[in-house]
C-alpha cells in the first residue's frame, strides 16, 4: 500500500528501485523515524511518500511527473534504478541511495536478447517481485530499449560538476555501499557519479546495495534533516 502524505505536510518523494514499490523498506523506516530527528518546530509536518510506478521508463516518468505536480515535493530521493527517474525531476534537491546510473545501458544494449523466444518469460520469472505493492517487471525489447533514451534524458542538462551553483535547486548527494556487489560490474559506479556531479557530492557506508536500517538512521536521515533545515532557513543547500 502506497505511503501518502498528510495535507499541509512537507513532502519528500521517494522513487523506489527496480521491483520496489509502495511497501518498500527504506521509506517505511524513514516515515517511522524521521520525526524524532527533526527540530521541534518541524515535527509532525514531514512525510515520505512512495508509490509504485511502471517499469516502462516512459510510462513511469509520466506517472512520477503527475505526482510531482500533485505533491510539489521539497526533496526527491532516488534509490538504485529509480535514480534516473528521480534525476528527471528538476528544480528540487536530490538525495540518492545506491544510484544505478549505468543499469539502463545494460538493460538497453542487451534488450535484443529478449527477441529470442522464451527469454522474456524466463526473465519475468527470475525477477518476479516479492508479494505486495511492488513494481511488475516485464522484460520486453520495447521496454528495455527505452532505457537508453531514458538515461540520456536524465543526465542531460545537469549543472556542470562542481560549479558551485547556489540555492536549493540542482543540488545532488549520493550514498554508496562499500559492499555493494553491483559496483563490481559497474552497474553502480562512483566513477560515473563523479563524472556528472563532481567530488564532495557522495559518501560511502559500510553496507550493501540495499542500505541497512542502521545506516538509514545514522546517515540518510541526518542528510534529509540537514537539507530541510537549510531550506527552511533560506540558506544555500550544499551537497
Amino acid at each position: 500500500m502506497e505511503t501518502q502524505g498528510r495535507q499541509g505536510d512537507t513532502i519528500i518523494l521517494y522513487v523506489h528501485g527496480m521491483g520496489g514499490g509502495g511497501d518498500s523498506r527504506i521509506p517505511a523506516i524513514l516515515n517511522d523515524n524521521i520525526d524524532a530527528a527533526l527540530p521541534v518546530e518541524m515535527r509532525g509536518r514531514v512525510s515520505i511518500v512512495v508509490r509504485t510506478y511502471s517499469f516502462d521508463p516512459e510510462e513511469g516518468h509520466a506517472q512520477i511527473t503527475s505526482w510531482v505536480d500533485e505533491m510539489n515535493p521539497a526533496i526527491v530521493i532516488g534509490e538504485s534504478l529509480g535514480a534516473l527517474q528521480a534525476l528527471r525531476i528538476r528544480g528540487v534537491p536530490h538525495i540518492f541511495v545506491s544510484p544505478s546510473l549505468n543499469a539502463p545501458l545494460y538493460l538497453g544494449y542487451l534488450s535484443f536478447l529478449t527477441l529470442i523466444p522464451g527469454v522474456t518469460w524466463l526473465l519475468d520469472m527470475i525477477y518476479r517481485p516479492k508479494p505486495g505493492d511492488r513494481q511488475r517487471l516485464h522484460f520486453t525489447f520495447r521496454i528495455l530499449y527505452r532505457y537508453i533514451a531514458h538515461r540520456r534524458a536524465a543526465l542531460s542538462g545537469l549543472p556542470a560538476a562542481g560549479n558551485g551553483q547556489s540555492g536549493p535547486a540542482g543540488k545532488f548527494f549520493a550514498f554508496f555501499g562499500e559492499r555493494d556487489h553491483y559496483r563490481r560490474s559497474g552497474i553502480v559506479s562512483i566513477r560515473t557519479w563523479r563524472k556528472y556531479f563532481g567530488e564532495g557530492t557522495w559518501a560511502t557506508y559500510p553496507g550493501t546495495h540495499f542500505m541497512e536500517e542502521e545506516y538509514v538512521l545514522s546517515m540518510l536521515i541526518p542528510k534529509i534533516v540537514a537539507v530541510l533545515v537549510l531550506m527552511q532557513d533560506g540558506s544555500p543547500v550544499h551537497p
